[in-house]
């Protein structure tokens, strides 16, 4: 075990995760012009419950303005997503507009996208990493948790869909901890009542985002094979097993009911959605078919969701092709110890699950967004066979296993940086054909960096983006430091780490980059918060 070090002196976990606070919670990608529809559609609705009483949006839509991804049934609009969100902005948005006057328009747009983003969307997924350091620290060492928890935080669909009020990254919170607590009552340090606690967070999930049926339906197969492969008699399994389901279902039950009340106010059934009646028909055809419009795999949706330049998976946040080595190494601990099945199980259950999904799935239908969204969910699943991949390589002191993890780190590094110049932008068009070097580089030479909370204080463009650059760039370091750290062959692992890095670059170099993208560039810049050598106002009427 001394082959990694622990992170020791000031680069402590409480530190990391302080830094990591301050990047969350201190850029801003919103660009009120763009009308972001996923996120205003829900707060149209915050707005119609809180100003009205009702849960349509006519009169919200009248009074604040039009917004897109709505749903019409029966002669009145609604938002075409799953409510959790809206409902979750309603006591928020309350005490905003009573300390503001209690005006119709007392608040602004801007200020409630970002105290909802702040409050709803960043700050679960800042406990979030809390818990998913403590479940990696239990199978490696703390500088490779450490080092997984900020490519996660800063290297994944996580930090972008975190920065956005949709419901992707809170789907994938809950679905996390729901797993967690069925982790922790598998191993015996919580009692019973922990199910009630897994079941209550996998309801939500559905509530969040229809999506999360596949994660939850994994963590039904993971909780089978927990029992299957647990000691004991066939019988008391058994018992355990239903009474451990019989909790989760009544811990999921009360979400589970809201929803269907919802849909029934909503759209006249419990089981009809919004996307069934969905306001604007070019969409609809993406819905049909299917269960949810999930057909059978298509090979062009699966290239596309992976390896494409413009949104593929594997191109945003390269460190997750490390799973599949991981996995080998999660089988092989499961042939030491039959009560790892069950995780492995889970790793393979969800896999299959998101790719049949996002392979079936129109392609088209992601939107302007970064990365493959309705994949968030499965991130968080694959950080331990990463874990693993660096676990088992810091166990040896041989070349190949130096190389490897200065590899591995380097696609760690690749991931945060393309991944944080993307979510900068955080509104990346379907008409780009590479979304780095033929969108955000060029937005990041032209001077547009990141709106900050230091714009609001009236610090100019670009300069606000000055400090949470360096402090994005310091992490970066720590985390090949610390999966690449030890005294033993450290410039096999650092110079592995740079020309890894520099590969990834080069790969994503070749994407035809047309003139077409510069006519996208220019329209993103012409929508900006915040143009270089402006200021920005932070009480603003901006997009009302």
């Amino acid at each position: 075990m001394s082959a990694i070090p622990e992170v020791s002196g000031w680069l402590t976990w409480p530190r990391l995760l302080i830094a990591l606070t301050v990047l969350y919670a201190g850029i801003f990608p919103y660009h009120p012009k763009l009308r972001s529809p996923n996120e205003l559609s829900r707060l149209a609705q915050t707005r119609a419950i809180v100003e009205y009483g009702t849960l349509e949006l006519d009169q919200a839509l009248a009074d604040y303005g039009r917004v897109g991804d709505l749903s019409f049934y029966k002669g009145h609009y609604y938002p075409s997503k799953a409510p959790l969100l809206s409902f979750a902005a309603v006591p928020l948005y309350a005490v905003m507009r009573l300390l503001s006057g209690s005006s119709r328009y007392a608040v602004p747009e801007i200020p409630l996208v970002f105290f909802s983003r702040l409050l709803l969307t960043i700050l679960p997924t800042l406990v979030m990493l809390v818990f998913i350091r403590r479940f990696l620290r239990a199978y490696v060492r703390s500088a490779i948790a450490d080092g997984l928890v900020i490519t996660y935080a800063l290297g994944s669909l996580a930090f972008s869909y975190s920065e956005l009020f949709m419901s992707h990254q809170t789907m994938a919170v809950l679905l996390f901890f729901g797993f967690y607590g069925l982790w922790r009552c598998a191993r015996g340090e919580w009692r019973e009542r922990g199910y009630l606690a897994a079941g209550a967070f996998c309801g939500a999930a559905i509530t969040a985002e229809y999506t999360g049926a596949i994660g939850i339906a994994g963590l039904v197969f993971y909780g089978l094979l927990v029992f299957y492969f647990r000691e004991g008699e066939r019988r008391d399994r058994l018992v355990s097993m239903i009474r451990a389901f019989g909790l989760a279902t009544l811990g999921a039950l009360p979400s589970v009911l809201l929803l269907a009340a919802y849909h029934t106010r909503c759209f006249g059934h419990p089981l009809e959605t919004g996307y069934k009646h969905l306001a604007d028909a070019a969409y609809q055809p993406w819905h049909l078919g299917g269960f949810l419009g999930i057909r059978y795999p298509e090979p062009r949706a699966f290239a596309l969701s992976f390896f494409s330049p413009l949104r593929g998976l594997f191109m945003l946040s390269p460190f997750l092709l490390l799973a599949f080595p991981g996995v080998a190494s999660l089988a092989r601990r499961a042939k030491a110890d039959r009560r790892e099945w069950a995780l492995f199980g889970l790793t393979l259950a969800l896999l299959v699950g998101y790719t049949w999904f996002t392979s079936s799935f129109s392609y088209e239908s992601w939107g302007w967004t970064t990365g493959p969204r309705h994949l968030t969910g499965l991130i968080p699943f694959l950080l331990l066979p990463i874990g693993l991949f660096f676990e088992s390589r810091a166990e040896k002191t041989n070349p190949g296993a130096s190389i490897a993890r200065g590899f591995g780190a380097g696609l760690c590094a690749a991931s945060i940086l393309v991944t944080f110049a993307l979510t900068s932008c955080n509104y990346v068009t379907d008409s780009v054909k590479s979304a780095f070097f033929g969108f955000a580089v060029p937005l990041l030479k032209d001077g547009y960096l990141v709106p900050t909370v230091l714009g609001f204080l009236g610090l100019r463009a670009p300069w606000q983006s000055v400090p949470f650059l360096l402090l994005f760039v310091a992490l970066i370091g720590f985390t090949v430091s610390a999966l690449a750290s030890g005294l033993s062959k450290w410039a096999l692992r650092w110079g592995a780490a740079a020309v890894t890095l520099a590969l990834f670059l080069s790969v994503l170099a070749l994407a035809p980059s047309p003139k077409e993208d510069a006519v996208q560039v220019h329209f993103l810049e012409g929508n900006w918060l915040n143009p270089p050598g402006s200021k920005l106002r932070f009480w603003s009427q901006a997009g009302q």
